[in-house]
C-alpha cells in the first residue's frame, strides 16, 4: 500500500495499462453498431426514427449499466469483473453476424451490447484503488484515452466492413476473447482494499433537507 507521496508501485503501472487496453477493445465493440447504421438502413431501409433508435440503445444500456456493473465492482473487485465482462461482450458481437439481417434481432443484440459500455465503472475503482492522492489525476486521465475505442471504432469498422461485411465482428469478438484471458492473468485488485458489506441503496447519497 502506497502513501500520499509514494511512487506507484509496478503493479499499479501494470493494471492501468491492463484497465486502459481493456477499456479500448470494450468501448470500440460497444460503438460496432454506429459507425455501420447507414449500411445497415441500406439493407434493413430502416428509416431515421429506427436508426436513431438502434444506435442508441446499446448507449443507454451502457449508461444505466455502469450503476449495478459499478457495485459489483466494488464487492468483488476488478479482478472478478474485468475478464467475464470482456467475454460476455463478445456474445453480442459475434450475434450482429446474422442479426444484421433483421432489424428487430439487431436492435435485442444492441440492447446487450451495451454491456461493453459499463467497462468505465470497473476501471475507475481499480485505478483509484492502486494510485495515491498525487499521482491518481494523471492515473485516470490516462486510463481516460481508452475512451478513444469509440473514435477507433468509427474510423476503422466501416472500413473492415466493407471489406467484408463480418470480418469487423470476428475481429473484435477474438481481441476481447484474448484480452479476458490476458486480464484473467494481469489484473490484480489493490491488497487490503475495502469491501463494503452493505447493499448498493444505502451507499447512495441522499439529499438533506433545507434549513
Amino acid at each position: 500500500m502506497t502513501g500520499p507521496g509514494d511512487r506507484p508501485p509496478a503493479a499499479a503501472c501494470r493494471n492501468l495499462l491492463v484497465a486502459t487496453a481493456g477499456f479500448a477493445l470494450t468501448f470500440w465493440a460497444w460503438n460496432l453498431i454506429a459507425p455501420l447504421a447507414a449500411d445497415f438502413d441500406d439493407r434493413l431501409h430502416m428509416g431515421a426514427s429506427a436508426q436513431s433508435l438502434l444506435v442508441a440503445v446499446p448507449v443507454l444500456v451502457g449508461l444505466l449499466g455502469r450503476v449495478p456493473v459499478g457495485a459489483l465492482t466494488d464487492r468483488y473487485g476488478a479482478r472478478l469483473m474485468f475478464p467475464p465482462t470482456s467475454a460476455l461482450t463478445l456474445i453480442p458481437v459475434l450475434l450482429l453476424i446474422p442479426a444484421k439481417a433483421s432489424y428487430p434481432v439487431l436492435l435485442l443484440v444492441g440492447l446487450f451490447l451495451g454491456l461493453g459500455g459499463t467497462t468505465l465503472a470497473i476501471g475507475v475503482p481499480l485505478v483509484n484503488s492502486w494510485f495515491p492522492p498525487s499521482h491518481r489525476g494523471a492515473a485516470l486521465g490516462i486510463f481516460a484515452m481508452g475512451m478513444g475505442g469509440v473514435a477507433l471504432s468509427g474510423y476503422f469498422t466501416p472500413r473492415m466492413y466493407h471489406r467484408g461485411e463480418n470480418l469487423p465482428f470476428l475481429v473484435i469478438a477474438i481481441a476481447l476473447a484474448a484480452y479476458a484471458v490476458l486480464a484473467a492473468f494481469l489484473i490484480n485488485d489493490r491488497p487490503g482494499r475495502p469491501v463494503p458489506d452493505t447493499p448498493l441503496f444505502t451507499r447512495l447519497p441522499r439529499p438533506r433537507a433545507s434549513g
